[in-house]
């Protein structure tokens, strides 16, 4: 009888407070949703949801950089530096090819070339500390934080970079759909000789860091869930003796690791260039490495490693950008938004260790 009672009792089935705490991400961000939509006028507005997503890009191409080292046990302070190099490096070769009256498809394209090439090199440096010579990884990446801080200073003399290829600004800031209901329906960009009147009555629908940003996350998530690489990653954080013992090569991959770290960072300079028509290099008070880490904490990653999930970090992110704009529509001072984001981050830590087996 007593087995019997035991089986009828332990059924396997996740309790409710089990699924709450496995998701209460998402459920939150749902709330906030509700919330700012009642306390912000045009908070639920498409245009001001796609503007979150639009704005929260780059933190979000960092957090999924920094889910694979999270979940392999280590962390990347380099991510926001390597960012501001790559955008730095990049706008420098745009601005020097076309004032040289280069063609801006050709001088936009070298750019992000010669950028993205570059952007490997912090990650090399920091998987070889890492791997090879077993510095920690907060002092390793804090290293290169500072070296990746030094050279695009020293690139760009402390200012930004102008005088950039115009296209740049349309492309990183265009969308899919151009819409006026019962006149047009254009694809990439409005007709050329619309008037300022009817501008406003353009729909503007499905931005194109939406579309970038799909294809980006869309193979990570594929690289973490469905190959090899993922599984290896995920082992490493679990147990690096485990992985030892199952014969990976744990030097190789964590060097391969923190070179992804530093290309996805990259990608985050890149679209920053894309974004803003010049050349930004990461100021000190930027904090993007910080907002990225805790991005990937609240969506359920273990600063222990071993656990994370690709759409976790995105759902972390996106709370961060609903609360930064929420607040600001709201009328909120904006400094709360650091409060909120430490409040939210300490929950994330209690559920991780009252509920350590959910993700």
């Amino acid at each position: 009888m007593s087995q019997i009672s035991v089986q009828q009792i332990d059924t396997g089935k996740p309790g409710f407070l089990e699924v709450v705490a496995k998701n209460w991400a998402a459920l939150f961000l749902l709330i906030l949703l509700v919330v700012f939509s009642f306390t912000g006028k045009g908070f639920f507005s498409l245009a001001n949801l796609q503007t979150i997503v639009h704005l929260s890009t780059v933190l979000l191409l960092l957090a999924a950089a920094e889910t694979f080292v999270i979940i392999s046990g280590g962390i990347d302070l380099s991510v926001g530096m390597v960012m501001g190099f790559t955008a730095i490096l990049s706008a420098k070769i745009m601005q020097i090819l076309y004032k040289a009256e280069m063609p801006q498809g050709a001088s936009i394209l070298i750019g992000c070339a010669v950028g993205l090439a570059a952007c490997i090199i912090p990650g090399l440096i920091s998987g070889i500390l890492v791997a090879r010579y077993r510095v920690p990884p907060f002092i390793a990446t804090l290293g290169t934080w500072g070296v990746t801080l030094g050279v695009q200073l020293k690139i760009c003399g402390g200012y930004t970079i102008p005088f950039l290829p115009p296209k740049l600004v349309s492309i990183g800031n265009g969308f899919l759909f151009y819409v006026q209901p019962g006149h047009f329906f254009r694809l990439f960009k409005p007709p050329p000789l619309i008037e300022e009147s009817q501008i406003q009555e353009v729909l503007r629908i499905i931005p194109n860091s939406f579309i970038f940003l799909l294809i980006v996350l869309g193979v990570t998530w594929h690289l973490l869930r469905n190959t090899q690489f993922g599984q290896h990653t995920y082992a490493i954080g679990g147990s690096m003796d485990a992985a030892v013992r199952a014969g990976i090569d744990i030097r190789r991959h964590i060097l391969r690791i923190y070179v992804l770290s530093s290309f996805l960072a990259g990608l985050a300079g890149v679209f920053n260039v894309f974004q803003s028509g010049l050349g930004n290099f990461t100021r000190f008070n930027a904090m993007y490495e910080l907002f990225a880490i805790a991005g990937v904490i609240i969506g359920g990653a273990s600063l222990m490693g071993g656990k994370g999930r690709i759409f976790g970090s995105v759902t972390g992110v996106l709370i961060i950008g609903v609360l930064e704009t929420g607040l600001l529509i709201s009328g909120v001072e904006p400094f709360y938004r650091f409060i909120a984001v430490g409040v939210i981050l300490i929950v994330a830590v209690v559920i991780d260790h009252l509920f350590p087996d959910l993700f």
